[in-house]
């Protein structure tokens, strides 16, 4: 319907939220409840002010029509007073009525369809009123998003729009005309410069499941337990997260001492404190800034800990690797972040297209939409203990390359949320779909100690990639990421991790460089602790007997614990458990009863997140739905971690599946 979108009840086809056909235009239509995309244009025009106006993105006028009745509730905008509409303004270069400096900064040379609708151009912060007599704009320098939609005569929304017209996002139409009405100038009413209208859309997209609203609910009950309220339960059990010490694991000795000896240098005088772990605090200490922990730190890390981290990672590996390749971080969840922004780029179809795993951890998708790239989820085969398949990996291509532009394969081993640990087979054959597909690879092996399962073994990725030698070894570009987070440490506060890089570009690591110079430095006593764990005490050092048995303890612990969820949950009719072969969960899927299902869609609930807030509030278990992992159609998950001590662990999956056999008598 080409040229009349703007008219009373006729149908626009510009497909936005709140102006999409069967409404009628709010700038036109004052009884109407739905909001113009561009909100700078939601106050209706005063239907006493003139029997006609022109939707500025229109030459052909509209009839505006009487005043409706008002409906029954209250309405999104108020009518203002009827007043005269003013008269349409000589518009100046740049998009703004004369005078009007365009607060934008914008330099494109595009013609805007708004720069000529008789007033100010809504991104030189003033509100745009539509008036009769408007006309297409001559050049102008406005860089709007919707710079370059010439107005060839007839309405553009309705399907005669120009190139860079169709490309537009509507998302950002909404955003900018939100700011500049936000920030309107000389008569504008003084309000919040930043609000949910005006802020990032891209933010409004991220959602990280592991700190959602179950667990916000879960914070909720621990305050009105210590308040004294009544729960049927005495304690809220925090399984959502893999916290080790917040679990109650210990910490191991040598890491703390280093640290602490770092932190407050006066410890050396303490006898009682090894030699080897004053060794180790002395060279480090040297390495710093003013031979003080609480210096600056070089923005790739400290040189001494990259020269550590380059010798640990050789030993583990058996390949050379080099300190300058290394970049240590807040976390490995920071150093991931980075690399994706190094990648994010393109709009449109040529966007940035990133594979990651289904289920995977929220980091990911958060990042991707954070970025405004695009996730393409590859399943696991949870028939196959969560096993990664290259037929599906190329499925997810195929399909991603029609409408983006696919960089990136992102690989999490061992699993999280899954717990699978990936064969070498696998990842050469992961390797090689890497290379023939030209994709960069990111792999997250922060769970490398922990591994679990009878013939299960951590391979790396440089590891296999180095062995299967040229063309893979020289071509394929690989950031691998580790973390103290996890593994035998659990020292998540700490915020140390660290990337090495394989095969980048040189242009491209200089602007990482610059990337990570942004943010100073990495948390120095995080790079301390990390330097600590990769330069571990050696057989001899007094340090070195208690450093293993701590070790040996913790992952012993953890694998029985990993033993010991898959046999109480398999136990139980309904829930279906994988082997955790590693890192710190188990991701079993639950049958629920339609009845379920349709309670949850009541309640505006994923039937797994209805299932786990009924288990939280009943018996004080916080575990993660499925859902906000990612999962297949039609099936049911959640994530919970075996940090727990051993008989707390036992109590809580005893308490969760008996709480499963009676929601599902419940709703059957």
């Amino acid at each position: 319907m080409p040229g009349a979108h703007t008219g009373a009840g006729a149908r626009c086809r510009l497909r936005v939220p709140g102006f999409t056909a069967r409404f009628r235009c709010p700038v036109l239509s004052p009884g109407s409840r739905y909001q113009h995309p561009l909100p700078a244009l939601n106050s209706p025009v005063p239907v006493a002010a003139a029997s006609s106006a022109r939707c500025p993105l229109s030459r052909r006028p509209a009839p505006l029509p009487a005043p409706a009745a008002p409906a029954a509730g209250p309405l999104p905008v108020q009518l203002p007073e009827p007043v005269a509409l003013p008269r349409p303004v000589p518009v100046a270069r740049g998009g703004s009525a004369p005078g009007a400096g365009c607060r934008g900064r914008f330099r494109c040379g595009c013609r805007s369809p708004l720069a000529g609708a008789g007033s100010r151009c809504p991104f030189a912060g003033a509100v745009p009123v539509p008036v009769p007599g408007a006309r297409s704009p001559g050049r102008s320098r406005c860089r709007s998003p919707l710079a370059g939609a010439r107005c060839p005569g007839r309405c553009r929304m309705g399907g005669v729009c120009s190139r860079a017209f169709r490309r537009l996002r509507p998302r950002r139409v909404m955003s900018a005309a939100a700011a500049a009405a936000a920030g309107s100038g000389a008569g504008g009413g003084r309000g919040p410069v930043l609000t949910s209208r005006t802020m990032n859309p891209a933010v409004r997209r991220v959602e990280y499941a592991v700190r959602g609203p179950i667990v916000t609910r879960a914070t909720q009950l621990e305050r009105e337990l210590q308040q004294g309220a009544s729960k049927p339960f005495t304690e809220v059990i925090k399984a959502n997260i893999g916290d080790a010490h917040a679990m109650g694991q210990k910490p191991i000795t040598f890491l703390r001492q280093v640290t602490a000896l770092c932190v407050y240098p006066e410890l050396m005088n303490d006898k009682s404190i090894p030699s080897d772990a004053k060794d180790r605090a002395k060279r480090l200490l040297a390495a710093c800034g003013g031979q003080s922990a609480g210096a600056y730190s070089a923005s790739p890390g400290i040189e001494l800990v990259r020269q550590h981290v380059a010798r640990f990672l050789q030993q583990r590996d058996g390949v050379a690797a080099d300190p300058q390749n290394i970049f240590l971080a807040t976390g490995a969840s920071d150093a991931i972040v980075v690399i994706l922004k190094l990648l994010a780029s393109g709009s449109g179809a040529s966007r940035t297209g990133v594979l990651v795993p289904i289920p995977q951890y929220p980091l990911y998708s958060a990042t991707i939409a954070e970025l405004s790239a695009v996730q393409l989820g590859y399943y696991l085969a949870e028939e196959q203990c969560w096993a990664l398949e290259v037929a599906e990996l190329r499925r997810v291509l195929a399909k991603g390359r029609q409408h983006c532009c696919p960089r990136v394969l992102c690989i999490i081993n061992p699993g999280n949320p899954t717990g699978q640990v990936q064969s070498r087979q696998c990842i050469e054959d992961v390797i090689k779909f890497a290379y023939e597909e030209n994709l960069f690879l990111m792999a997250d092996e922060v769970y490398q100690d922990n591994i679990y399962a009878k013939g299960s073994a951590f391979y790396s990725f440089k590891k296999v990639l180095s062995e299967m030698g040229p063309p893979y070894s020289k071509t394929v570009e690989l950031a691998s990421f580790h973390s103290i987070s996890k593994g035998f440490m659990g020292e998540c506060g700490f915020r140390g991790g660290y990337m090495e890089v394989i095969n980048m570009d040189p242009e491209v690591k200089e602007q990482l460089v610059k990337l990570v110079s942004v943010r100073l430095c990495p948390p120095v006593s995080g790079q301390i602790l990390l330097g600590a764990l990769v330069d571990p005490p050696q057989p001899g050092e007094p340090s070195y007997e208690t450093f293993m048995a701590e070790k040996k303890a913790v992952l012993s612990t953890l694998a029985h614990k990993a033993q010991l969820t898959q046999e109480i949950f398999n136990k139980t009719p309904g829930i279906h458990c994988n082997p955790v072969q590693g890192a710190m969960y188990s991701f079993p899927r639950i049958d629920l009863p339609p009845r379920a299902i349709a309670a949850a869609k009541e309640k505006g609930q994923a039937p797994d997140t209805f299932f786990c807030m009924r288990l939280l509030e009943e018996t004080g278990i916080c575990v993660v739905p499925g859902s906000g992992f990612g999962q297949r159609e039609g099936t049911f998950h959640f994530r919970m971690t075996i940090l727990p001590p051993t008989e707390k662990l036992k109590v809580l999956l005893e308490k969760l599946s008996s709480f499963y056999t009676e929601f599902v008598k419940e709703f059957s």
